[in-house]
């Protein structure tokens, strides 16, 4: 009976062991769940219902000429001379200058009407018209664009205060996260699509550019649309894609926030953008260059020129690699040319610079240049 009372304890042990494992691994296996519905919601139609009423659709309207006719394709005197005058005349009415009309879209910042697009969205415009998400519509004035960014900036005036939204920090923004563009594609109206971001830092062919990547559907008239983050944060403007037959095929480029935001506060400042200049002529450094000068790895900005200007009369030269700017490393020339810029003008700013094997401090004043060339930040 003894051994038998034995037994049955340890079969009872056992089985307790086994209740409790059970338990654990369902416990965790809740948990995982929870988490996994954390990081993907079950829907996205609650953040698309908070932030829509900031999303608008642009409509612009511009004036062409119209069409010349055939003038000049026979020689005078030609016995087809009068043939020709004969047909201009039937249609000299498409002479008449006509109205284009344009679709785009953009998304409100402030509640007093302050309206974020592309500034190729509202390029050549002579009258702009702002649909809301209730079908409100409101004559949009130009306040300023940037055509490095693609970025401009209109105002409406509305009786009530506007629905806006904010801007999220772009830097935070990591691939594989999902994101929401909403706009007007091909002007069907208000819509919405998901993804995730794709890349990050992306340059397609400007000075300051820097791209968040998705496959986020986006296609025409999109453009000038934001991309929100789960938080209903702006992290993006729609600007672009890559697409063989111009609509989406999952590769879409939507400008960083965190670089809109300047250029948006200095057009509600001055009408127009006031980058940090620094005065150099500067190229990347390649491995060669690196050993040549010591350098323990091939980064930073060779300065190839020193114009008049800021650098110069900080005391920089030609040969210096530049490898910090106000505190930061310097990685390439694309990396300065953004810090350069995205500096304000007027502050005194420390750059590190390598020069005969050794670095050196220089304190610089930025100064403002809207003649500055590309190569010189």
């Amino acid at each position: 009976p003894k051994a038998l009372s034995r037994e049955h304890a340890h079969n009872g042990a056992q089985s307790g062991w086994r209740l409790f494992w059970i338990a654990v691994l369902g416990t965790a296996l809740l948990v995982m769940q929870s988490l996994s519905a954390a990081a993907r919601p079950e829907s996205l139609a609650p953040l698309a219902e908070k932030v829509s009423p900031a999303v608008v659709n642009i409509t612009t309207s511009t004036v062409v000429e119209g069409r010349t006719g055939p003038q000049g394709i026979v020689p005078e005197g030609s016995p087809f001379e009068d043939f020709f005058r004969e047909f201009q005349d039937r249609n000299r009415g498409d002479r008449a200058p006509r109205r284009s009309s344009a679709l785009g879209s953009g998304f409100v910042i402030s509640e007093d009407g302050y309206i974020v697009t592309n500034n190729h969205v509202i390029a050549g415009a002579d009258e702009i018209t702002i649909e809301f998400f209730n079908g409100t519509e409101l004559d949009a004035e130009l306040v300023g664009t940037d055509e490095k960014t693609d970025i401009a900036l209109l105002k409406v005036t509305a009786d009530n205060a506007l629905p806006f939204v904010n801007f999220g920090d772009s830097d935070l923004a990591r691939v594989g996260d999902w994101v929401v563009a909403m706009g007007n594609p091909l002007g069907q109206g208000f819509s919405v699509s998901a993804g995730i971001v794709s890349a990050r830092n992306r340059a397609l062919s400007g000075t300051y550019d820097d791209y968040i990547q998705t496959d986020a559907a986006i296609n025409r008239g999109n453009s000038g649309g934001p991309l929100f983050n789960l938080d209903g944060e702006v992290i993006g403007v729609n600007t672009a894609i890559l697409s063989p037959n111009g609509g989406s095929i999952g590769i879409g480029f939507s400008m960083a926030s965190n670089v809109v935001k300047g250029v948006v506060d200095q057009l509600k400042e001055f009408g127009e953008t006031r980058r940090g200049w620094l005065g150099v002529r500067i190229q990347d450094v390649t491995e060669d260059m690196a050993d040549a000068m010591g350098l323990e790895t091939a980064s930073g900005a060779l300065v190839s020129d020193v114009p008049e200007g800021p650098a110069m009369e900080a005391g920089m030269q030609a040969g210096d690699v530049i490898t910090s700017f106000d505190g930061v490393e310097v990685a390439d020339t694309r990396g300065l040319v953004r810090q350069v810029g995205a500096t304000q003008v007027g502050k005194t700013v420390r750059v590190t610079v390598w020069r005969d094997g050794k670095t050196e401090t220089l304190k610089v004043c930025l100064l403002y240049t809207s003649d500055a060339a590309d190569d010189t930040p």
